[in-house]
């Protein structure tokens, strides 16, 4: 199997050298990361040329690295059903630059790339309908991201009293929150073997 995956490796960087920054073999999958500009094409290279045939979208998602100059990565997966092979394909992109949406050549990314959006805020240019799809119209902020804070912007509840559903911003914000990672057992009125704020009492 890796001597298929990079006989695909040797094909992918001689015919769209262009297109690629680099190549690898990981888990029994071949991982490829293109250049922003170049994704249209190399996307559509990977379904129509004979020796790749990569039909099938498995799925869209993205990483997220604060401390990188090109924060994202967005990450593409494909299948080829006619050579039995999967690709990760990786592109870097910056918070303010424009992905180019791939639902020309594969439909099925419409949803995948709406979900980018909504949880990690990434923009796609060429997008038909490019809206949230997973949270709520009027949310605040990206989730996935990582300084997003665990706790959220807003409290989303159903009142009694107003019998209907009201948003309330969050009182308690993350790095106010006081964390004791001494003991799995918070409040526990015993002290544990090996829990060293037994010690301290």
């Amino acid at each position: 199997m890796s001597e298929a995956l990079q006989e695909l490796a040797t094909l992918i960087e001689g015919k769209q050298a262009d297109n690629v920054v680099t190549t690898g073999i990981s888990v029994g999958e071949l991982s490829v990361q293109v250049t922003l500009n170049g994704l249209v094409n190399f996307v559509d290279f990977l379904k129509s040329d004979r020796n790749c045939q990569f039909s099938t979208l498995v799925d869209i998602t993205a990483v997220d690295y604060p401390t990188r100059e090109k924060r994202f990565e967005v990450v593409y997966h494909f299948l080829s059903m006619f050579q039995n092979q999967r690709i990760r394909v990786r592109v870097a992109v910056r918070e303010q630059d424009l992905v180019p949406s791939i639902t020309d050549i594969h439909p099925s990314a419409n949803w995948f790339e709406r979900e980018v959006f909504d949880m990690y805020g990434l923009m796609f240019s060429g997008h038909p309908d490019l809206r949230r799809i997973l949270t709520d119209y009027g949310f605040r902020g990206h989730p996935l991201r990582k300084d997003f804070p665990t706790t959220g912007y807003t409290e989303v509840r159903y009142d009694e009293k107003e019998k209907r559903v009201v948003y309330e911003p969050v009182s308690l914000v993350q790095e106010y929150r006081q964390f004791d990672f001494m003991s799995p057992w918070e409040g526990a009125e015993y002290i544990l073997p090996g829990d060293d704020k037994g010690e301290a009492k």
